[in-house]
């Protein structure tokens, strides 16, 4: 391999190790989800069982097992109660975005690849659900791959990845596959071989765990945390029909600029390009539908959406003002970082913020370089260098931001301070409270 080759990786996995993998202990469990979903994969690597979830020795049918075995078996290699959920959580990430960049060098060319891997890898959207142990980021990963192995026909390895994605949420990857299913119509084959091997993946789990708990889990897991949770208001995240239209802007940050580029209808006459499109547009129209909405349902479209900004982007004429706009939007962070312990508290519209106006100034230079880089014909520096500048920010984030959630918004700390000591809770935020339970390993009671 070429000198300049070797630099490139090097380069490359640094910035991976600081975006995903740096101090990821600095601060503990966050919201009430990432401590519940730890707690069930320790239960299993202390129990051996790895069939029925359990929380705190009650079942738990919420979540299939997949985030609970990829946590269990950090508990195994004794990772510890931040490492064990949250490192194979970002291996996960890291191993997609690979895969991400060598499937469309393959397809489309390096620049495209390295220009949509270096969106999707940076962007706010993937970086923050690579950070918590939850189940978007395993579900997307899987899914995704699955998605862009279909155009590649490997029917095999498609069907496996997309019954891991049935593993890691249920019937969701089912339903965002239709685009798939349309897309091979003229390949029924095809659709039996991805369709049936995932039913073999997924099935054994589905199959012991109903033998085991029987109608309990049938009740709470399809019918609750499926029908329910898109039909009705049951589970309290109603949301309007145009939540996702901020949440997809914001997920994209700093590259929402590259969206323009979407709107041009010879792009999609290429008919991967249109493959593309209509999984993430029937996604978006999907998850809009439902009547409960949280923005992490939005990251399985992330990777098309952001292939297809690469992609465009690798074949655009001078895009100056747009790469600009990109650098531009980073005087974000400095605004946003201060707020975000209380916005994880009482959310962002409670949070309290400020305006740093002198951190303007190295944003517009920023700005100007990356102008300047375009205008010279160096498309991949500059958008090289918005990449280097969201390295620096998240490394800040986790260097400055963590310690302080760890002490207000994590129970962590506060467990460490008191210890065994503590009799009881009498904080009501249920992020805190699943938190604690969790850093003790038993449930907290109310104090009366």
């Amino acid at each position: 391999m070429p000198p300049r080759k070797w630099t490139i990786w090097a380069v490359a996995a640094i910035a991976a190790f600081l975006l995903y993998f740096f101090g990821l202990d600095r601060t503990g469990m966050l919201s009430a989800d990432e401590p519940r979903y730890a707690a069930i994969g320790r239960a299993m690597a202390q129990s051996g069982d790895w069939v029925t979830p359990r929380l705190f020795g009650q079942p738990w049918f919420e979540k299939p097992a997949l985030l609970y075995w990829m946590t269990a078996a950090g508990f195994k290699l004794g990772l510890g109660d931040d490492l064990a959920p949250r490192i194979p959580v970002a291996i996960v990430s890291v191993a997609f975005l690979i895969f991400f960049f060598f499937w469309l060098r393959t397809q489309f060319g390096e620049t495209a690849a390295f220009l949509s891997t270096c969106i999707l890898g940076t962007c706010a959207g993937w970086l923050a659900f690579s950070h918590v142990a939850v189940t978007d980021l395993p579900l997307a990963a899987a899914f995704s791959a699955a998605m862009l192995l279909i155009l590649s026909e490997s029917w095999l390895a498609a069907g496996i990845l997309l019954g891991l994605a049935i593993l890691a949420k249920g019937l969701v990857p089912l339903a965002l596959f239709l685009p798939a299913i349309w897309f091979l119509r003229r390949r029924p084959k095809g659709v039996f071989v991805v369709v049936g091997v995932a039913i073999l993946v997924a099935l054994p789990w589905y199959a012991l765990v109903t033998a085991r708990n029987g109608s309990a889990f049938l009740e709470e897991f399809f019918w609750k945390h499926h029908f329910e949770r898109f039909a009705t208001g049951a589970l309290m995240h109603v949301r309007p029909f145009w939540f996702y239209a901020p949440v997809l802007l914001a997920g994209l940050f700093p590259w929402t600029p590259t969206l323009a580029l979407l709107f041009r209808r010879d792009l999609y006459r290429d008919r991967r390009i249109a493959f593309l499109a209509a999984w993430a547009a029937f996604g978006f129209v999907f998850f809009s539908a439902s009547e409960n909405k949280l923005p992490g349902y939005l990251l399985p479209l992330l990777p098309a959406i952001a292939a297809l900004c690469g992609i465009r982007l690798a074949k655009a004429g001078r895009v100056e003002w747009l790469l600009a706009a990109c650098a531009l939007l980073l005087f974000v962070i400095p605004v946003i970082q201060p707020a975000l312990p209380q916005a994880l508290i009482s959310g962002l519209s409670q949070a309290s913020v400020s305006i740093p106006f002198i951190a303007l100034l190295p944003v517009v230079a920023i700005a100007a370089l990356c102008w300047l880089l375009e205008h010279r014909g160096h498309r991949s520096l500059a958008v090289g260098v918005i990449g280097a500048c969201m390295v620096v920010a998240v490394t800040q984030i986790v260097w400055k931001t963590y310690p302080v959630l760890d002490r207000t918004v994590s129970a962590r700390q506060f467990y460490r301070d008191r210890g065994d000591s503590i009799v009881c809770s009498s904080n009501p935020n249920r992020s805190w409270r699943y938190g604690l339970d969790y850093y003790a390993h038993r449930p907290i009671p109310d104090c009366k």
